[in-house]
């Protein structure tokens, strides 16, 4: 078996791990020749750790144990300098690209909160109707509206805009399967284009880029039934009911004399003379229609099936 025995350390190695026994911040370090020496403390918490100059005040230390006492600083200064060098790197090449932190938040926030409502106006229609389908066949997609609060929370890009009666058993969000952030839902009883209505389809088309827009009116609507009724009966509907019989009167007037139920032929034709104001809504939505950029449908909801009927 080979022997092993222990490497000879030279005297001066010897000496200067003596020194590095040394207790930095005005301890003592033992010197053979000269005894106890106290050394001058490093004042960290106030020089830069570049610029030490602990040794400075005491002209008495050779540079050598100048160079031991500032050991500390020059340590640190070997950690922090490559980490400051990559750190200009990194600066320098994103700033090369033309990226700044300014213009990382401004693409941060011209980002859509969810991409994939960025649709044409042909597809979102064909997504709103699919979504109904699973409404109606009892298949609705289950939402997972708690982490879709966070992408929300700084904006929205509906992909589809609805004009909805206000009756309590029509939910445009339920009926079309479709998430928060997804729909931009008006709703008045009779759904009809209110200045106030067309003001709020405008903001969805020109602020938030809604391609589609759809009038969704629905069996039994109790506005329009109490509008047909007054104006048979010649009488005047209490409180400021009257308004709506004033925004619901040209359909129900317009079918009069038509074959079939007029109840149905006014709640069909409500839908459809909504859907042509909305759709030459000056300057903003005619503009939009006009451009292809918007369309604007009709649709029915069966209150027996769930299913929405799209109205030509």
């Amino acid at each position: 078996m080979a022997s092993f025995s222990a490497p000879t350390i030279p005297i001066a190695q010897k000496d200067k791990s003596k020194r590095s026994r040394t207790q930095r911040g005005g301890q003592t370090e033992h010197d053979s020749q000269a005894g106890l020496r106290t050394l001058p403390t490093c004042n960290q918490a106030t020089s830069p750790p570049f610029s030490c100059n602990k040794g400075d005040a005491d002209s008495s230390f050779s540079s050598a144990e100048k160079l031991n006492m500032c050991e500390r600083c020059v340590d640190v200064a070997a950690i922090r300098a490559p980490i400051a060098r990559r750190s200009i790197l990194r600066l320098a090449a994103i700033a090369a690209a033309g990226f700044t932190p300014a213009n990382a938040l401004a693409a941060a926030a011209a980002a859509p909160p969810k991409p994939q409502n960025i649709l044409s106006p042909d597809a979102a229609l064909d997504r709103l109707m699919k979504g109904n389908a699973r409404y109606v066949g009892g298949v609705s997609k289950r939402h997972d509206f708690k982490h879709e609060r966070e992408p929300l929370r700084t904006g929205q890009n509906p992909f589809a805009a609805v004009l909805s009666c206000a009756d309590s058993r029509i939910s445009p969000e339920f009926c079309f399967d479709t998430a928060r952030g997804d729909v931009f839902v008006c709703r008045v009883a009779g759904n009809f284009a209110s200045d106030d209505v067309i003001a709020s389809l405008e903001y969805a088309v020109q602020v938030l880029n809604t391609p589609l827009i759809m009038v969704l009116g629905h069996d039994a609507c109790g506005a329009i039934n109490a509008t047909a009724k007054s104006i048979k009966e010649g009488t005047a509907l209490p409180g400021r009911l009257p308004a709506l019989v004033a925004a619901l009167s040209p359909a129900v007037k317009a079918v009069e004399g038509e074959p079939g139920d007029v109840l149905a032929n006014a709640i069909r034709r409500n839908v459809m003379l909504n859907v042509e104001k909305l759709s030459t809504a000056a300057p903003i939505l005619a503009r939009f229609v006009d451009d292809k950029k918007v369309r604007v449908v009709g649709g029915l909801y069966r209150l027996d099936t769930g299913r929405v009927e799209l109205l030509a």
